[in-house]
């Protein structure tokens, strides 16, 4: 589905459903601007682990899923309408700056938005040498598996 494309915008809800786009993005070489709002939280990060390294995956973040009541979808625990206006625009601003190939790319940072504080925080995500999907003992080691 996304092999004409250049690049994926994802604001899926679901671990599932995110760690398939993810696969699906990193076998296609494709970059991925993923984005997540829970309540009046939010979170945003650009994966381009098919380059190699220092770029992580998905799961150098989240390595395994997490317990099925531990977060709840959208629909269930609800979410700030602003907030994902505020996430939204700036996953927008992420993906016109991977077109275009200007600016900082969010790949290896994780961008969290606290809307209840109005504050921003920028936590570094590294490449786990041991990932299963893109670290050096996966096959290839190229993040192709």
């Amino acid at each position: 589905m996304i092999k004409g494309y250049d690049l994926v915008a994802d604001g899926t809800d679901n671990f599932a459903t995110r760690d398939a786009v993810h696969a699906a993005c990193l076998r296609l070489g494709k970059p991925l601007v993923s984005a997540a709002v829970q309540g009046l939280e939010g979170q945003l990060t650009t994966y381009k682990a098919y380059l190699g390294a220092p770029h992580p995956c998905y799961r150098c973040l989240f390595p395994s899923a997490p317990p099925p009541d531990l977060i709840p979808t959208c629909a269930q625990g609800g979410v700030l309408g602003p907030a994902v206006g505020v996430v939204g625009s700036l996953q927008a601003v992420e993906v016109v700056k991977e077109i275009l190939g200007i600016g900082d790319s969010l790949s290896g940072v994780l961008l969290l938005y606290d809307a209840l504080g109005t504050r921003f925080r920028s936590i570094r995500i590294t490449r786990l040498p041991d990932c299963p999907v893109c670290g050096t003992d996966a096959g290839s080691g190229n993040g192709h598996g």
